[in-house]
């Protein structure tokens, strides 16, 4: 579902048939957040979105590094959909001495060993692994050791950390996989 731009108000059918959902759910599940409706308006898009942003933590936005500038991360560096979903990329670090010090965008490739210093300096709670699987959890040690509380692991190696540190592993090739799976079924179907 879109909100379209400047749209004021979002009713709870609308939600209802873009989540297929009942909108009775829609109004239930609001319920839990900050925000009231206008009977036969619905919910000011804005209000929506702050009490959303507000119960994900991401009202606030997030300090983020990226371990590993080889093409990953240099592409996920670049990226400006980070800044508008509220996601500051703070540091780009590498070991291989090749890359430190150049320039990727707007960052700096730094050493590995500055990794610390910046997390603690910029408040860092998020470090995405973007490096080789063979060295994805001697990255994710680093990155908690050094005090993030969440990583974003985007080898293919799955990683291991300690309790209260949460952990996503983007898992691009296993949903390519589904992918495939998904539209070779559709096209037996049609045969």
């Amino acid at each position: 579902m879109q909100i379209e731009l400047g749209q004021e108000w979002i009713s709870s059918l609308e939600l209802a048939e873009a989540l297929e959902v009942t909108s009775s759910t829609v109004r239930q599940d609001l319920s839990w957040l900050d925000i009231s409706g206008t009977a036969k308006r619905g919910y000011r898009t804005i209000d929506l979105e702050h009490a959303i942003l507000t119960l994900i933590g991401r009202e606030r936005g997030s300090n983020v590094v990226i371990v590993g500038a080889g093409n990953l991360g240099r592409a996920l560096a670049m990226h400006e959909e980070f800044v508008r979903q509220g996601f500051m990329i703070c540091g780009l670090f590498d070991s291989s001495r090749r890359v430190i010090g150049k320039k990727v965008g707007k960052l700096v490739v730094q050493s590995i060993d500055e990794l610390p210093r910046l997390i603690e300096e910029k408040q860092v709670d998020i470090g995405v692994i973007a490096v080789p699987a063979k060295s994805a959890q001697a990255v994710a040690d680093q990155l908690v050791n050094a005090g993030v509380q969440g990583l974003l692991n985007m080898s293919c190696a799955h990683v291991r950390t300690v309790e209260g540190v949460s952990v996503v592993e983007a898992r691009m090739f296993s949903s390519l996989s589904l992918l495939s799976y998904a539209i070779k079924a559709r096209k037996g179907k049609r045969q």
